[in-house]
């Protein structure tokens, strides 16, 4: 009752369109999101891949994303208590919200037991998101970036697997830095910005996928590098766009993004291969 009654409990933003959590926004973004950062990423998709059948792939998913719905109902209301126990003992909220919970684990107001499963539960999925980004980072840069191939010779496989090595570790450093620059540069909870950042990395992609979706019998070649402009200029048109639309319209992006950027990489795809 004390959640259902609470401010924080509100999901569904309906009133205002130009918030950047208005539903619709949200529904369809959110339904993009899912295609370039699930549909489209090998890792992710490799358990479909392996069904034996389209309908076994089609209720793998299904059940999948059910799965997810009470697990983050849980952490709402786990949200709204946490926020309701800082009330009552006079405790300041943080000004990231994603820190609201370490903040109660760490500090062991919780107990020592929600300390020792939270700190397990961390290691646990940093260690097996970072292996699966690493991995494909690293093998991504050999193979696509220094031509590296398997070679079966002795002396070329082991200078191979030296740089491998100096790559992954190259790639790790990297990492580091990034993370880095989240907890000094980031203002907003983590989520937010990871979902602010799958807009302007992720579009490209999805232009070039809605694309090759639409066009699959289009004949024509491209001008040489069109493609790979295309996609770098499109973020920065689309971070462009962000910055200057709320002040001459008041319209504030959110998670829209990722459409808007797909979009200017599919018009850029048009031209280019019109003019070609």
């Amino acid at each position: 009752r004390a959640v259902r009654d609470s401010s924080l409990s509100r999901i569904f933003v309906v009133d205002d369109w130009q918030s950047p959590s208005f539903f619709w926004k949200q529904f369809l973004s959110g339904v993009f999101i899912v295609v370039v950062m699930t549909g489209l990423d090998q890792d992710m998709m490799q358990k479909n891949l392996t069904c034996r059948t389209l309908r076994e792939a089609q209720k793998d998913m299904c059940s999948y994303g059910f799965a997810f719905v009470p697990v983050n109902a849980m952490f709402l209301i786990l949200g709204i208590m946490l926020a309701m126990l800082c009330a009552k003992t006079g405790t300041p909220l943080p000004e990231r919200a994603d820190a609201l919970l370490p903040m109660f684990a760490a500090d062991g107001r919780l107990g020592s037991g929600v300390l020792i499963f939270f700190t397990i539960g961390v290691i646990a999925t940093s260690f097996s998101t970072v292996d699966s980004a690493l991995t494909a980072l690293t093998t991504s840069f050999c193979v696509d970036i220094l031509g590296m191939s398997q070679s079966e010779e002795g002396g070329k496989a082991r200078h191979d697997e030296k740089v491998r090595r100096r790559v992954h570790l190259g790639m790790t450093l990297m990492l580091a830095v990034c993370t880095e620059l989240f907890a000094l540069l980031g203002t907003e909870s983590l989520i937010d910005t990871i979902y602010r950042l799958v807009g302007y990395t992720y579009g490209p992609l999805l232009g070039l996928f809605a694309y090759s979706l639409i066009h699959r019998k289009a004949r024509g070649g491209f001008l040489r590098y069109a493609v790979a402009l295309t996609c770098v200029l499109s973020p920065f048109l689309c971070f462009a766009l962000d910055m200057m639309v709320p002040r001459l319209t008041g319209y504030h992006f959110g998670y829209e993004l990722l459409l808007l950027n797909g979009m200017i990489t599919y018009i850029g795809l048009k031209i280019s291969n019109a003019v070609s």
